[in-house]
């Protein structure tokens, strides 16, 4: 029985190798495209950590620090999601990449899961970035299941905040799509209490907070730091993966219509 077994056992490993080429291959592309434009990357990586250095270590008082981690964590993780999907799907609809892709051998879902790594990486650099800062400039000190958390709530972020930028990138065109996800971008970190605690402004701002995702994801990584939260994480992440699901339906619904 083991002769005959050993086999199958062994040839599995190399069909699953095939079965990821596709995947592994966009992947790459995905990081290549983006490491080869700055104005995609620097941005991305720097905005958070110089926005963070300036409200939260120059100019913040008490636990600023801290509280500013945490939401800047989420921060960190929008535009690496919504200027890579909802940008860069724009500008494959009308380059004709898209149609291209769907021509070829490759699985449907591979430039999405793709994609949406490279996202996650993106946030999972980020608040790499921002943590080491936090310790070093900041005076905060972090254990380290905290840092694992922190980690896990920026590459979950990659989820909601890409599926939104999916939903826009495949609703608008190339031209109008960097002005329309600025307008999602800077808002919603605003109203989220991203930037600072909404607590500090008025109360109709709190009222209308747990309509984002951004805050969503706000509640899940502000008690990681012993920070005051609403909301119980697992109403959060229903929340989330709600809106996750119904964005990628809609923009599913959009691109198969006119690719």
């Amino acid at each position: 029985m083991n002769t005959l077994t050993r086999p199958t056992a062994a040839g599995a490993a190399p069909s699953v190798w095939r079965a990821l080429r596709p995947y592994r291959a966009e992947l790459l592309a995905e990081l290549r495209r983006a490491w080869r434009s700055p104005s995609f990357v620097l941005p991305s990586l720097l905005f958070p950590v110089l926005f963070y250095l300036l409200f939260g270590v120059l100019l913040g008082r008490g636990h600023a620090p801290v509280y500013l981690l945490a939401t800047y964590c989420v921060f960190g993780a929008m535009a690496p999601s919504l200027f890579g999907f909802g940008v860069q799907l724009a500008l494959d609809r009308e380059g004709g990449l898209l149609t291209l892709k769907r021509a070829l051998p490759l699985p449907a879902a591979a430039p999405l899961l793709a994609r949406l790594a490279m996202a996650l990486l993106f946030a999972v650099l980020i608040a790499a970035m921002l943590m080491a800062v936090a310790c070093l400039f900041g005076g905060v000190q972090l254990q380290p299941v905290q840092v694992l958390q922190l980690l896990a709530v920026a590459a979950f972020a990659a989820l909601p905040l890409g599926s939104i930028g999916l939903l826009i990138g495949s609703h608008v065109g190339a031209s109008a799509a960097p002005a329309i996800v600025n307008l999602v971008y800077l808002p919603l970190a605003l109203l989220s209490g991203l930037w600072l605690p909404l607590s500090a402004l008025p109360t109709v701002f709190s009222t209308l907070a747990p309509l984002w995702p951004t805050w969503h994801l706000a509640q899940l990584a502000l008690p990681i730091l012993d920070q005051p939260a609403r909301g119980g994480t697992v109403g959060h992440l229903l929340v989330l993966l709600g809106a996750s699901a119904v964005a990628l339906l809609l923009a599913r619904r959009r691109l198969r219509r006119v690719g």
